[in-house]
This record gives structure tokens, sequence and C-alpha cells, in this order.
């Protein structure tokens, strides 16, 4: 099976690579705009045509989108998530070939949730900023393609490579300096909001299982469970033996730790909007589509994600 993997050097892409290179039934190509990419190229600036062109050369039978912006403005964001995707779509249909495209979605294009409840794929989208209406706009362009199409809504993502914008990315990095210069404070924020954090690479078994199935539509990737901020931030400072007080400065989401949603962190969000990611207090994926269409389970939980998050952080200098 020939793939072509969109975005291979982000968080989630390096992930979905690696689990594709141990399929020896894969052939892998990737299109990215790093010189480590096999093809150079710009979704967000780069034309349906040429696309087209390298699809027909090609000749995958699996298109799997991992690109995208995570930080920006508005106008950044539609570019890189909307009219990126646009080019994608427009390049597929145009092709002589027909391949299967699976797109990464994200749990920020539903918005906030009811605390308690489970967000299913039924549920009406609501998204609360513009990373979340972006990505919410390319999975309609992608429903909407007529093409052998299914989105992936990925939640909050974690585990090794985790970015270090991100809320547990950005307190193990303040974990790791308190460390370092022996303070036995740490000043936090917004460890109330909940969410629903899956490991990447649990993300990219679900990736590799949605190229090889049937399914179309609409499948949410969670872990299925909210977890507190507050929880995490707790066991994160346990696994590394961090011994001083974590200090909690606010119930919102602004500075100290922002949220983060499919890997989503909005630049300067936190002045417009109470939880930047726009998903709310609490935010917990409905996840048995996966599970029924997917035959996809998560598989590690909280505390490994963590103790890897933790094992990249001790080790930069």
């Amino acid at each position: 099976m020939r793939v072509l993997l969109l975005g291979a050097n982000g968080f989630i892409g390096r992930y979905v690579a690696d689990r594709l290179l141990a399929d020896p039934a894969v052939q892998l190509t990737t299109l990215g705009r790093g010189d480590d990419a096999d093809v150079r190229f710009d979704l967000a600036s780069g034309s349906p045509g040429a696309l087209t062109r390298f699809l027909d050369a090609v000749h995958p039978g699996v298109v799997i989108n991992c690109a995208g912006a995570t930080r920006g403005n508005a106008k950044e964001l539609i570019r890189h998530n909307t009219v990126a995707v646009a080019t994608v779509c427009e390049a597929m249909r145009r092709a002589t070939v027909s391949p299967r495209l699976v797109h990464l979605g994200c749990g920020a294009e539903y918005g906030p949730s009811q605390p308690g409840s489970s967000t299913a794929e039924d549920a009406l989208p609501r998204p609360g900023g513009p990373y979340g209406v972006s990505k919410l706009a390319a999975g309609e362009l992608v429903l909407g393609s007529g093409l052998d199409a299914i989105v992936l809504r990925v939640f909050s993502p974690v585990g090794p490579g985790t970015p270090a914008g991100s809320p547990l990315g950005r307190l193990a990095e303040a974990l790791r300096r308190a460390m370092q210069q022996g303070d036995g404070d740490m000043k936090l924020s917004g460890l109330g909001a909940q969410r629903d954090f899956v490991d990447v690479r649990d993300v990219a078994r679900a990736v590799h299982a949605a190229s090889l199935s049937a399914a179309q539509g609409v499948v949410n990737i969670g872990s299925g469970r909210a977890v507190r901020l507050r929880d995490a931030a707790t066991a994160l400072a346990r696994i590394a033996g961090y011994n001083g007080a974590l200090h909690e400065l606010d119930s919102g989401l602004g500075r100290g730790i922002p949220a983060q949603s499919g890997s989503a962190e909005q630049t300067g969000a936190a002045a417009a909007y109470p939880y930047p990611d726009g998903c709310g207090a609490w935010q917990q994926a409905d996840v048995r589509t996966a599970r029924d269409r997917l035959g996809w389970r998560p598989r590690i939980g909280i505390e490994e994600s963590l103790a890897d998050i933790w094992m990249e952080a001790a080790c930069r200098i």
C-alpha cells in the first residue's frame, strides 16, 4: 500500500510516520515544508494543480493529512489549516488516482462541553476560538469533498515530544527549571480545567487503523476520560521527584499553563478567551465509534505519558 503522509515532521506526524514505517506492507512517501520531507511542498501556498501532478506521479492508495498550524493569529490559522486542506481536496478530486483521505481534526472543533458529559460525533460543533474554527472548516471541506474520507477528531495528544507550549509540556519544563534552580515553590494557573488526554502513540495507531478501514465521516480519538490539570500537575511533580509546593494562582487558563486540545495553543489568546483552546472547563470524548468502526482502543495511560514527557524534559540541557 502506497501512503502519502502530509506533515510528517509535526508532533503527531512523526509518530504516524514511525507507525507506518513499521508496517512492511506500507510504502511511505512524505510531503512537507521541511528539508527532511521526501518532497518539499507548502500546502498553504502551493497550487492544487502542482499537487495533483505529484499525486499522479506517486499513485498513493491513501493520503494522510497531519499538517497544520497550532499557533498564530486567525489569518495564519485559516491559511495553514483551512486553505491548505482546500488545496488537498481539490488536488485529490483532479487526480487520476482515487486515494483514501485520512484527515486529522481536533477536539477543539466541538468547543465547550457540559461538565460530566462525553462528547460524541453527533454533537453540534461550537468552537470557542480561531483554532477550532479553522479546523472545523477544514473538516467540513473534507466531509463535503465527495472523496473517500475520514476525519479523526483528536482530543488532547500528549506523550514523548509533547510541545513545550502545551500545558503539560510547559509544566514539565517549569518543573525542570525549578529542580535545577532549587526552587521550593511553583506558581501555576489554570489547573481547574479538565481535558481528555490521549497518548500520541495511540493516536498513530488510530491513524494506521483508519487508513486500512472503510469507515467514513467523523471519528473521535481520545482516552474517554477527562483529567483535571491539577491532578496531572501533581502526578508529574511526583514522577519528577519534585518535593516543593504547587501554588495555583487562579481558576482561569491564562499564562501559567495554557489549555491544549488537538495540540492547539493560541499565541496571545489568553487575553481574548478565558480558555485559549476555546474548550471551556471540561472536555471528554465519547470513543465508542472508534472502537466499533476502527477496532481501536487507547492503550497507554496518562501516567505512562507523563513519565515519558518528564524523561525528555529531564534530559534537556
